[in-house]
């Protein structure tokens, strides 16, 4: 009898150990990120996120039909604008305005290297902070990284589509209108610095936007990285 007691003990002892080693195999590898998976699945999210931001608006009104976009007069001398529109130039200033925004339009995809760069260069640390941080925190990541080289890339071709499309010269009338009005302060605002910031600030907008959606809409992670990875974080 307790022989046949004993090898029944031994017959359970197994089964519950087979059962546990059954049961560890059955748990998906895939629910398990290696560091190599995060860094690749952020460095695919903000290429993504990048590309969709840039093609939002670099398209014929990206900006100047976009309200949370759309570069206004500048604010620094928003008076000159309000004083314009008092003397009846509405029409200079409205031509103004829609040209500044085409010329951001128009310069906006430079910021396509200077993203890659950062992109390149994202560390392990940088892709797990980023991955378990907020809605934003990659864009964050890319405008600590990138914004003073941005200024660098932007201003230039700014500048040059400024003089291409005349807006210097629509600049140059505002001012000048403005500048012979008696007791006002003469304005001397840096045109291409301005509609260059502008620009920067309405690209990491929809960057941010790009970002949320990848996160939070699973149809938004277009690739198998993607879907593991921002799966994987809880997203």
């Amino acid at each position: 009898m307790k022989k046949y007691l004993f090898a029944f003990v031994v017959f359970f002892s197994l089964a519950l150990t087979r059962c546990d080693v059954l049961q560890e195999l059955q748990v998906p590898a895939s629910g398990r990120l290696t560091k190599d998976e995060i860094v690749r699945g952020l460095k695919e999210a903000l290429k993504v996120g990048t590309n969709n931001a840039i093609s939002i608006l670099a398209k014929d009104n990206g900006f100047y039909l976009d309200n949370e976009v759309k570069i206004p007069f500048p604010e620094e001398v928003k008076y000159v604008e309000e004083k314009l529109r008092t003397l009846g130039f509405n029409s200079l200033i409205d031509d103004f305005v829609r040209q500044m925004n085409h010329s951001a339009e128009k310069a906006v995809s430079k910021a396509g290297p200077v993203f890659y760069q950062a992109i390149r260069e994202m560390t392990i640390s940088d892709a797990v902070n980023i991955l378990n941080g907020p809605d934003n925190a990659a864009t964050t990541y890319f405008r600590e990284k990138t914004y003073p080289e941005l200024v660098n890339t932007y201003k230039p071709d700014i500048a040059q589509v400024l003089n291409q499309t005349h807006l210097a010269d629509y600049w140059n009338k505002v001012t000048t209108v403005y500048n012979k009005i008696p007791f006002t302060k003469k304005v001397e605002t840096d045109l291409p610095q301005y509609v260059t910031e502008k620009t920067i600030d309405g690209l990491f907008v929809k960057l941010a936007e790009q970002e949320k959606l990848i996160r939070t809409d699973p149809k938004a992670r277009v690739t198998d990285i993607l879907k593991k990875v921002f799966a994987s974080s809880g997203h």
